[in-house]
């Protein structure tokens, strides 16, 4: 979503009571089998941990692929996953739904796209730390404005803190394009939250979020082909990139949306804040990415920012239905 598919921080809820058959039914049985059982932080805790992972497994590729090209990878399996569960509904949404609703539907998978491809702009730049880290400002962002507090400027301050030690020089500085596309990512997670919102507030169920997916891959396709040609019909590497795909999007999208169906958004949104400190986590064991004491500091300054602003809001407005 980040690049994950994400509730207070982004995650889609289920809006309504109407729900696509195939989702609901896939849902239904998914949860009967295994994820009833698991409890909520689990599933939270083993949705970012498969993210990040899917991140780190980008992050390989870069040696063979460019960055959109993998991004193409990636939003194309989430297409053709959300696509193929909610392909009774998408038959008829140009039908169903006014201009409006789906112009709304159009620039969610704008966002979608722009956020997707930044991030990995910047994975290939900055560590996969700190750019999660960075990142993070636009779902905080969107969390203090909504609360309106004036203790929430505490929260600005610390997390502004964070990214002032990790942007400075010396020992262990970062590129500053990649911190700029860190930063770009986040600004696209902020717009990613609020279009959230609005579509599902238009479409039922999976439905909004299965066609911005459509529309992001068709947004990101021509660069993708342009950038990488034929090496996209590697096999080994379609491989990959479906393991990118199904780590970075659809697994943890199911597991956060079961998440959701059984504790409170703002515990979730807490919850989230420790993707930054996992990302790092990754980027150690996976890429080898060694992390100055400082930019540690500056992790743990934006993941207590985005705690303490999430667990100040009383009434998230996002709060799914149980």
């Amino acid at each position: 979503m980040s690049e994950a598919n994400r509730g207070v921080w982004g995650v889609v809820p289920p809006q309504g009571t109407g729900s696509i058959g195939g989702v609901s039914r896939a849902s239904g049985r998914l949860r009967t089998l295994s994820l009833g059982s698991v409890p909520p932080p689990a599933l939270i805790l083993l949705g970012i941990i498969s993210l990040q992972v899917g991140a780190g497994l980008a992050k390989h590729l870069f040696d063979r692929l460019p960055p959109s090209a993998v991004v193409t990878m990636r939003l194309l399996t989430s297409a053709i996953v959300l696509g193929f569960l909610a392909r009774k509904a998408l038959r008829t949404v140009l039908r169903d739904h006014s201009r409006s609703s789906l112009a709304i539907a159009a620039g969610f998978g704008l966002a979608l796209a722009l956020m997707n491809f930044s991030i990995y702009q910047s994975f290939s730049r900055i560590p996969l730390g700190v750019a999660v880290t960075i990142e993070f400002l636009g779902p905080l962002t969107v969390s203090i404005v909504a609360s309106r507090r004036p203790r929430d400027a505490l929260w600005v301050i610390l997390a502004g803190a964070g990214v002032v030690l990790l942007a400075r020089g010396g020992t262990g500085a970062v590129d500053p394009v990649g911190i700029a596309f860190a930063l770009l990512a986040g600004a696209c997670w902020a717009g990613y939250i609020l279009l959230t919102a609005a579509t599902g507030r238009r479409f039922p169920g999976s439905t909004g979020l299965a066609l911005a997916s459509v529309v992001g891959t068709v947004a990101i396709l021509p660069l993708g082909v342009a950038s990488a040609g034929s090496a996209l019909l590697d096999p080994q590497l379609l491989l990959i990139g479906l393991g990118v795909g199904l780590l970075s999007s659809v697994i943890p999208y199911s597991l956060e949306l079961e998440a959701l169906r059984r504790m409170p958004a703002r515990v979730f949104g807490i919850l989230m804040s420790l993707e930054p400190a996992v990302a790092a986590l990754v980027g150690v064991a996976l890429l080898g990415e060694i992390l100055t004491f400082r930019q540690w500091v500056a992790i743990c300054c934006v993941i207590v920012a985005c705690a303490g602003a999430t667990r100040s809001q009383e009434d998230p407005p996002e709060a799914p239905e149980p």
